[in-house]
This record gives C-alpha cells, structure tokens and sequence, in this order.
C-alpha cells in the first residue's frame, strides 16, 4: 500500500519530500491508516486533532488516543476542543456544517501558525462514491458529480486512491490500533444510510458497483473539464473586471443559449441561488436600479450592464472622523466626548465603552475592519500581539471575527472595538484629558 501512497502522491503532484505536512487525525481507520502510511515513507508530519464534544467520554477519549499516538513516535501534536452544538445553534447551520467549518478554520490556522506546507485529509475512494450519490439525491450540477479533488489550495487528500477495504485491510495485517465511531453505524446521518444500506443494494444488481462508480465519475470529471472550458471562453467575452468589480454586458449574456445554464455557472461562486438567477435573467430587460443579494455579493442591474461587487469590500471601506466634535452611525454608531482626568474618574465596565489619554489620540481616527498582519498591544501587555493570535486564544467564532472593527490612529490599532484597548493609548496617572468613545 506505501508504494500506491507514494505512486499517487507523484501522480498527482501532492507534496514533495522536504514538505512540512500537517495531518487530519481523528483516530479512526482511515486517518490513523494515513498516519502510518506517512510515517513508514519519511515525510516531515505533525498531527492535528479536533475534539467537537459530541460524544462525551467517547470523544475524549478519542483525543487521548491520537495523543498517545503522537508521543509514541514522537510526533508535535495539535488539538482543540469546541462546544460544536452551541457553534451550530449560535450561528443557525446544521452540527456537520459548523464541525466542517470550525475543523478547517482551524487546521488553517495551525498551519499557517507554525508555518506548515499542507494539510492531509484522509479521503478515500468510498468517500468519493458515498458524497457522489449524497450530491445526485440532493441536485447537483456537474461540479457536485466530478468527484474529490485529491488537491485544493493547501488541501491534500492522499487516499483517494484506495478503497475502505484496502485501509482496512492494511490496519489488519499490520495489527495496528484505531478507534471506531459508535455514530457511524447510526443510518439517520445521510452518509451512513447511504453507505450500510443503499450501496449494498446496488452491489446486489452489480458486484462490481464501486469501481463502476469510480470509472462514471472519472468520465464526469473529464466531461466537466470540456464544459468549464467552453464556460471560460464565453466569460472573456462578457466579464469585465472595473475598480474591484465585475461587470457583465446584457447584450451578450442575451446572446448565450441555453442561458439559465451559462447564468448559473456564471453566477454561482457569486453565491447566487438557482431562484436569484432566475430572477436576474427575468430582470435583464427590465428597468435599472434592481438589487439582488448574496451571502458575499451584491449585483445591480444597470441599464446595459450587471454590476458585482464583493459585500465585505463594500463593508470593508474605511470611515475618518476628522475631530472631536464628529461622530459616526455608520458602520458603527459611535459617540466621542472629551474629559477632563480626575481624581476620582472611574473606568466604565461596558465594554462598549473605551477611555483613551486623548493627547495620544492624533486625529484623524480610522474605523476599519481588521485585516491580516494586524498587530496591537493588548491592555496590560507590552510586547505586540497579532490580532489573529488575540482572537484564537479568545476563542473567537467565525463571525465574531468577520464582524470585528478597528479604532485606528495614526496607523497604529487603538482600539478592538468592544474587546481590547491598546496599552500604548490608555489612560494613566499622567493623563490630563480623557477621549471617551462609545459604541451605542
């Protein structure tokens, strides 16, 4: 099984021996198979282990088996515990979502943190037949049938060339340990139901069913290539990029036949629903001025034109207030007030609420959003700290960081506005005036 690891990964250009490689161990079959498989081939690893809490004891003692595991061959070890079912509700998405969301997150953080090459996830050939026929059930154009992708961006998946029994064939005749996953076996995930009992049906009308399956979608995938590429072509004539936005020429998508099509693969990684795009192919002899929305984009219809442009650059421009004397209600709705230093002045609890020594404070102020590379001092600190090490050691959620905004003077951070304030502008026994700034 090393030598097809190895095969695979120079097939498919996955790594190169002198990458640092981070890897996806849950303690079941197929990472701990993966983990292994890396380990007899000598590639530089590191293991990376998310605890969601579903499972109660299960589930820790999930953690302390991958634990164990690392520091038996001496392998640097990564976890992280999270309340999944509390992530879930807070943000209004399905447990797996939140779980898939808060696993990569994640993953990508440690990666970048200490400066890892990939991340390996340990795919395989049933995953790709199992997420096939989940992707069939549900409607799915030709991206959702074409199969996993072995690599994206700094994703490896280097099973995807096995099957499950060849993983499991190969844990057996090596007698190593792994942990099972009592959830598994419960069919009311889609999943399992279609992995314990409509997979097996159809291996009744055909023995040879999986690696039919696998054949079908490698024809899907080299279809779906012939197809992005006429979908590129057209794009060239009728994309035009225009100060960070996209626009697109009506006369010339009217030309495009079948256009539900051409709109769809168009306007999908826009986030566009199949119901939005059809409203915007009925919208494009209508009058100007209409809006259709996104999770990420906005589009117009101009009078010979569609314009897109990106939400969070949209939210994402930076607000000035010149003086004093100035407040703001957009983004944010913010009040300043200058103090005088008493005292017996005493500093609000309100983390609404942020005190700075206003002679520190050089005008004009800067509301933003935080960018990566960010960096402040933490009230009580004095050493700089990146904000995205601030927000991970908070524990901060995936909108919470999204939804963070930025007091800014003189290019340097003030203020994590209703969070932390920077030690280089707080108030202090020499403070003479106070500016006092409040998020209502």
């Amino acid at each position: 099984m090393l030598s097809d690891l190895q095969s695979f990964i120079n097939k498919e250009h996955l790594c190169q021996k002198n990458d640092r490689i981070l890897l996806a161990v849950s303690g079941g079959i197929d990472s701990v198979c993966m983990f292994h498989q890396f380990l007899k081939a000598g590639y530089s690893i590191a293991i990376a282990h998310c605890n969601f809490g579903l499972r109660g004891k299960e589930s820790d003692q999930d953690e302390i088996f991958v634990r164990n595991l690392a520091e038996e061959f001496d392998i640097p070890f990564f976890t992280v515990k999270f309340n999944t079912i509390e992530i879930a509700e807070k943000e209004g998405i399905s447990i797996q979502m939140a779980a898939r969301d808060l696993r990569y997150d994640w993953f990508e953080e440690i990666r970048n943190k200490y400066e890892y090459d990939l991340i390996a996830i340990a795919h395989n050939k049933d995953d790709i037949i199992e997420t096939f026929l989940i992707n069939l059930s549900r409607g799915s154009g030709l991206k959702g049938l074409s199969g996993i992708k072995p690599m994206n961006g700094e994703i490896i998946r280097p099973l995807l060339f096995a099957f499950r029994y060849e993983i499991i064939q190969f844990m057996n005749e090596n007698n190593l340990d792994f942990r099972e996953d009592s959830s598994n076996k419960s069919v009311k995930y889609s999943r399992n139901l279609i992995r314990h009992e409509l997979i097996p049906l159809f291996e009744r009308l055909n023995s040879g069913f999986k690696e039919t399956m696998i054949e079908n979608i490698l024809r899907l995938k080299e279809s779906e290539e012939v197809y992005l590429d006429n979908i590129e072509s057209k794009k060239e004539n009728i994309f035009k990029e225009e100060n960070k936005q996209i626009i697109l020429d009506i006369e010339q998508l009217k030309l495009l036949n079948p256009i539900t099509t051409y709109m769809h693969e168009f306007l999908r990684p826009f986030g566009f629903s199949h119901t939005q795009i059809s409203d915007i192919i009925n919208s494009l002899d209508g009058i100007s001025g209409k809006k259709f929305i996104s999770l990420t984009h906005r589009l117009i219809k101009d009078r010979t034109k569609l314009i897109i442009e990106e939400i969070s650059l949209i939210n994402k421009k930076p607000f000035v207030i010149n003086n004093i004397d100035e407040s703001i209600e957009h983004p944010l709705n913010l009040r300043l007030t200058e103090l005088n230093r008493t005292d017996n002045f005493e500093f609000s609890r309100n983390a609404n609420t942020g005190s700075f020594d206003a002679d520190l404070v050089e005008f004009p102020l800067t509301i933003r959003k935080w960018e990566k590379g960010d960096y402040f001092m933490p009230l009580g600190m004095h050493n700089l700290k990146k904000l995205s090490d601030f927000f991970i050691d908070n524990k901060f959620s995936i909108s919470e960081k999204e939804n963070v905004w930025i007091l800014e003077s003189g290019n340097k951070i003030v203020w994590i506005i209703g969070y932390r304030i920077d030690e280089r502008f707080k108030v202090s026994n020499k403070t003479k005036k106070i500016l006092q700034v409040d998020l209502i």
